[in-house]
């Protein structure tokens, strides 16, 4: 009900969208962030920034700030989190809703190779592949450790350690475009997409073009997280907690 105290986990487009639409109802809503990113898209209500100290903080937390209900609206890749979410929710008795986009589907026309590790991702590139790398900034080195390799990696910060000379950092925030998504892989000669299955449509366009010039997509698959009552969009979400 309205006046209620939610603690969302964020980082997420959805994760924004809902604690806006929440705070606009009426609830007491405070956003965590991990701090990863340095100049993230804000949200309205509270805003808190940095780890709890694992499931015991995030429970301490949660029982001095008088909070009813935790929605874990982080990304479908960050494990961790979850498992601390769903640690924390079940010591302090209270409800915890997922909030995750559905994940991407192979249709006709796309050419996926499907692995499950960032490790089986990188064994999955040929020799001499002219790599598009679209995972974000912490897991890129395995693939830039290829000296066979080349071509972009794009992320929205830039990573501490500088790419070798023969990739090109793109730094760029979401969305994309088809058009320009099909135009970047052209023109730098691109032969494989690497991406985890992040869902959602703000960075899907890559997958389009992809499918449009016939390019292969090594897709690494989503890891497995904690139980939790799942919800796939905002307005699935609203609809829950305001009735």
């Amino acid at each position: 009900m309205p006046g209620e105290r939610i603690l969302i986990l964020g980082g997420t487009a959805e994760a924004r969208d809902l604690a806006n639409r929440l705070t606009d109802a009426g609830h007491g809503v405070v956003t965590s962030l991990a701090g990863v990113t340095q100049a993230p898209q804000l949200p309205k209500g509270e805003v808190r920034r940095g780890g709890f100290g694992g499931a015991q903080g995030l429970a301490a937390y949660l029982r001095a700030g008088g909070f009813g209900v935790l929605i874990d609206a982080t990304h479908p890749f960050a494990v961790q989190i979850s498992r601390h979410a769903a640690a924390a929710a079940k010591a302090c008795g209270l409800p915890l809703y997922r909030l995750e986009r559905p994940a991407w589907v192979s249709e006709a026309g796309d050419r996926w190779i499907g692995v499950a590790s960032i490790a089986a991702a990188v064994a999955a590139l040929p020799n001499g592949a002219r790599v598009f790398l679209t995972i974000g900034r912490k897991e890129v080195a395995p693939f830039l450790a290829r000296a066979d390799l080349t071509g972009l990696t794009r992320m929205i910060e830039a990573p501490e350690d500088v790419p070798p000379p023969q990739w090109r950092l793109i730094l760029a925030r979401p969305p994309f475009a088809v058009a320009g998504e099909r135009d970047l892989m052209t023109q730098n000669r691109i032969t494989h997409v690497v991406s985890k299955n992040a869902g959602g449509e703000e960075t899907r366009a890559k997958l389009l073009a992809a499918r449009e010039i016939k390019i292969p997509v090594v897709m690494i698959a989503r890891p497995q997280k904690p139980e939790a009552t799942t919800l796939s969009s905002v307005g699935e979400a609203i609809r829950l907690l305001s009735p």
